[in-house]
């Protein structure tokens, strides 16, 4: 009986940025032990005073600068949160750059020890289509743009490594505090695709799925995936003309002339498989 009873109490956190930051908050606020990484020096003072245990990790193509064995020792969870910062086309410069630092990491996670581990991924490894169909994760991914491509290379190899468990969880378009993207659309022309549906998710319940996994370990929700997207998906004239209004900024204009290519992606798996009720409407 007691061998069913599984703990987790310390998590790692790879990459305290936008997202990394505010769940390590979060985690520690519900008493988890959080470590956490930046590749910066000026920040290992704001993760300390955070509560959180600060490392300066930098992963690269060919090498791990920082202290990697032991942010990853005694973890019980590996949260891996690094964009891969990727251009839409891809460059000699950039090539497989992310993969490979994917790979530089995983054989230590292997002599960690460590078993379960969350990959955040984005719903970018879908490419947009038309007809405009709705997207579950037992579609086929197809990404148009050299992040999607290197992210699902990514996940697959987490994903196929026979030493841990890795859950994939692949966020829409990210919101929260200052971030929106309405503010890069402002006052724009000729903006493409208004009719496609917007995939977004704020920042609030991207925490909470992520909380969610955690909470229920003792369910078999590792080395799955999920989309995480609200459930709200207006046109793309129709939300960031609305936004626009709301934060008083320019309207953009848009494309109406041509065909709207996108996707509608389901969280259906998300709300049935994690219970999961989304908190805040985008």
């Amino acid at each position: 009986m007691n061998k069913s009873i599984i703990k987790i109490n310390k998590i790692s956190i790879l990459g305290c940025g936008w997202l990394g930051l505010p769940l390590s908050k979060s985690l520690l606020s519900k008493g988890y032990e959080v470590k956490g990484s930046t590749t910066s020096e000026s920040k290992l003072e704001v993760l300390k005073n955070a509560g959180i245990s600060p490392f300066q990790i930098q992963l690269e193509d060919d090498n791990i600068i920082g202290k990697i064995e032991d942010f990853l020792k005694e973890t019980d969870v590996l949260v891996i949160d690094i964009p891969p910062g990727l251009r839409r086309e891809i460059s000699s410069s950039q090539e497989m750059t992310f993969v490979n630092k994917i790979k530089n990491l995983i054989p230590f996670i292997e002599k960690s020890g460590i078993q379960k581990v969350i990959f955040v991924s984005s719903t970018s490894v879908y490419g947009d289509s038309f007809p405009i169909v709705e997207i579950t994760e037992a579609t086929q991914p197809n990404p148009d743009t050299e992040s999607g491509k290197q992210l699902v290379i990514a996940e697959t190899l987490l994903q196929s490594n026979l030493n841990f468990k890795t859950t994939v969880i692949r966020f829409g378009g990210l919101l929260g505090d200052d971030r929106h993207p309405v503010k890069f659309l402002a006052g724009r022309t000729n903006v493409e695709n208004p009719d496609a549906p917007v995939n977004m998710i704020q920042r609030e319940d991207c925490i909470g799925i992520i909380e969610k996994i955690l909470k229920q370990v003792q369910h078999d929700n590792w080395n799955k995936t999920f989309n995480a997207v609200a459930p709200q998906h207006p046109t793309r004239k129709e939300y960031y003309n609305k936004k626009a209004q709301i934060l008083n900024l320019p309207l953009p204009t848009f494309a109406e002339n041509s065909e709207s290519k996108g996707k509608i992606i389901s969280s259906k798996k998300v709300e049935t498989i994690l219970d999961y009720s989304f908190k805040k409407e985008i």
